[in-house]
């Protein structure tokens, strides 16, 4: 996690990102157009210089917008055998729960089913909702906008895992064995003790943030 002082620097950036990305959509104005423009060029030098991304690399996730900006969302599937929490290892060598980004063409219950056939060959179904966090709350923050990321509790129906472009294999984990190589900015350790709090408790309440 980063400290304070950057965290708050890193929500003022990327407040005004999205205030200039507004302004160029909703102006008609050249030379509003003009200021707004600026301003964004300003906030990726400003996000490259307090953050551990490329300048290049903002510039593309700043600017490849257009419209009011939403945060994204990410779906995670928590899904367990004998007591134990389902994880995929990533080609990064890092451990999560199967997930990702929320397609433009999903909703958050298909792509979260999508996300636990890709990653982890299973085919499941949502029992209930766990979790819906703001990130910047919970995982390591190294993207410069904003995301909610969703943690649903999923039963099996079938399937069998297959190596695949993203994951190189899956392994169940008791809550007292989980592995130090997690992959944080997916899932913190505090949101996988809460998967498995949700799947103790049939009358788990849905943490919101």
């Amino acid at each position: 996690m980063m400290d304070s002082t950057t965290q708050k620097w890193l929500d003022w950036i990327a407040k005004l990102q999205s205030l200039a990305q507004a302004g160029l959509y909703y102006s008609h104005n050249d030379f509003d157009l003009e200021r707004y423009e600026e301003i964004r060029t300003i906030t990726v030098k400003m996000m490259a210089s307090v953050s551990d991304l490329p300048l290049a690399k903002v510039r593309d996730l700043f600017c490849n917008e257009t419209g009011y900006q939403t945060p994204k969302l990410d779906t995670r599937a928590a899904i367990f055998k004998d007591g134990k929490i389902l994880l995929v290892h990533e080609g990064t060598g890092k451990w999560s729960l199967p997930g990702g980004w929320c397609d433009v063409d999903q909703s958050v219950a298909s792509n979260t089913v999508k996300e636990a056939k890709e990653e982890a060959g299973l085919d499941v179904e949502i029992e209930r909702v766990i979790a819906i966090d703001d990130w910047r709350r919970h995982n390591k923050t190294n993207h410069p906008y904003g995301i909610i990321k969703i943690f649903s509790l999923c039963r099996v129906l079938g399937g069998d895992f297959r190596p695949n472009i993203e994951t190189t294999e899956t392994r169940y984990f008791a809550e007292n064995e989980l592995p130090e190589d997690l992959a944080v900015e997916k899932n913190s350790l505090d949101q996988i003790h809460r998967c498995f709090a949700a799947y103790h408790n049939s009358d788990w309440q849905t943490t919101v943030d």
